[in-house]
């Protein structure tokens, strides 16, 4: 696995909105680097994302591309990823348009929605993994 971007204190840098750069790379430990670097209230967002996929599809697949976790069916492509802005976490289901019910938030892409987490809110996390589990039967994107 190549080596994670670090800086002083061996903590990676923080990009614009405070998304971590991680460097490309496949399998939990990647991802869970990215999410130890989530600055703030991010971090609990991320962990609580993660353990619901992994609760809700036990084999899934995981990577950090782009500068952000990726989650998906082996063979099958990518389902989801997410990123931090300054004010929320931004959930992408790349095959949202065919969840039910859809995900509240719009794309340029047809087929992408997006669910945005903010501090202030509560998670749902029952139609999270639900969204989860229908998004892991869908055809996945091969980025």
């Amino acid at each position: 696995m190549p080596a994670l971007p670090r800086r002083r204190g061996n903590k990676p840098k923080l990009l614009s909105g405070g998304n971590p750069q991680i460097t490309k790379a496949y399998g939990d430990a990647p991802v869970q680097a990215y999410i130890a670097a989530m600055p703030e209230w991010k971090r609990a967002i991320g962990q609580r994302l993660d353990a619901i996929i992994v609760r809700a599809l036990p084999k899934v697949v995981k990577a950090v591309k782009w500068n952000s976790p990726f989650y998906g069916v082996e063979g099958d492509g990518w389902f989801l990823s997410f990123h931090c802005f300054a004010k929320y976490v931004k959930v992408g289901f790349f095959r949202g348009s065919a969840l039910r019910p859809v995900p509240p938030g719009e794309s340029k892409q047809a087929h992408v929605r997006y669910l945005n987490i903010y501090q202030s809110e509560q998670l749902d996390e029952v139609q999270f993994a639900s969204w989860v589990k229908q998004a892991s039967k869908l055809p996945g994107e091969r980025l």
